[in-house]
């Protein structure tokens, strides 16, 4: 069974490290192209104030349409992508690397699939998010607070390094570190609750499946692997944004408030409950729920086409390098 299990799954030993480095960032870039308006969405939906006027999905993306157009929807993008592939280059090699190790350090204790992956994946993904972090949260930073400009009354900036450079002076380099413990919190257990919750889910997939217990010595073809790969992808998306969404929601409510109006974990939460009760720490749940099912399940597929030898990779990644260049010129021409 363990090799039948083997067959299906995505892992270190079986990516080409240089595809992986070269090829993998492009294509990863064209994933943060294609989800990123949906961060913008989800991080003013969190922001908003009682007396906002944009208080759902569509108000606050025809909202920004409307004033911006489709570069509105890519504020703080530069920032972001600036800083993104370094910060995923760290992630993911750290859970891949763990992954393994944790694999290795749990099979003399003889537990079953099922149970072996969960623990596996959801210590690598912790892992690797505290590694990350110290790369994400000044992104977040900076980026969210370009994303929610002019919006609620935040103030307004010029550019990412306007952004750096008032925060630099009113609270150092402390100010690009806001929230950064709360940002430990949220996305270790996040990132630990994807990945136990995917490598568990593909594994009761497969199992549901009948595979493993008959079909042992026969591979799955590529397209059985990539829907249970995706199924598995949606599944923990649900379950890592239903348990912490609510710290995410706190979070980017700190990282986004001016030095003059710094707050602390519990008097924001208390803002959330009187504006809109307990409903109020699931704001931009949905958008938070398709970008983290989204962006793992791509993550996933973007794995399985650089551990294969297909015969368009080159004429697919040109194809990502061209989307991500024009929305470029879309960010710079703005």
């Amino acid at each position: 069974m363990a090799q039948s299990f083997g067959q299906t799954e995505i892992n270190w030993d079986k990516l080409d490290k240089t595809r992986f480095y070269v090829v993998g960032a492009g294509l990863f870039t064209g994933v943060s192209v294609a989800l990123y308006p949906v961060s913008v969405v989800k991080t003013r939906l969190q922001v908003a104030t009682k007396d906002a006027v944009e208080r759902n999905v569509f108000s606050v993306a025809k909202g920004l349409l409307k004033t911006d157009g489709i570069p509105g929807l890519y504020r703080g993008f530069g920032t972001v992508i600036t800083g993104a592939i370094p910060a995923r280059i760290i992630f993911l090699s750290t859970l891949e690397t763990t992954k393994v190790t944790a694999f290795r350090m749990l099979e003399p204790f003889r537990l079953s699939e099922t149970s072996q992956a969960a623990i596996a994946n959801g210590v690598a993904g912790m892992t690797s998010s505290l590694f990350a972090q110290s790369v994400f949260v000044p992104i977040d930073v900076v980026s969210q607070k370009l994303m929610v400009q002019g919006y609620s009354g935040h103030s307004q900036y010029s550019g990412g390094l306007d952004v750096v450079r008032k925060v630099l002076r009113t609270d150092g380099i402390r100010g690009l570190y806001r929230g950064f413990g709360l940002s430990v919190i949220t996305y270790a257990p996040a990132s630990a609750v994807w990945w136990a919750s995917y490598g568990s889910s593909q594994r009761f997939i497969w199992r549901f499946l009948d595979h493993g217990a008959k079909y042992d010595e026969v591979a799955p073809s590529m397209q059985k692997i990539m829907l249970v790969q995706a199924t598995g992808g949606i599944i923990a998306g649900a379950t890592s944004s239903c348990i912490t969404t609510p710290l995410d929601t706190i979070k980017t409510r700190l990282q986004v408030m001016g030095h003059e109006n710094r707050s602390s974990i519990k008097q924001v939460a208390k803002d959330l409950i009187n504006e809109d009760g307990w409903r109020g720490f699931y704001r931009g749940f949905g958008p938070r729920f398709f970008s983290m099912s989204a962006w793992g399940t791509s993550m996933i597929l973007t794995y399985e086409y650089l551990s294969e030898n297909s015969s368009s990779l080159i004429t697919f990644s040109l194809c990502v390098c061209a989307l991500v260049f024009i929305f470029l010129m879309i960010y710079i021409f703005q």
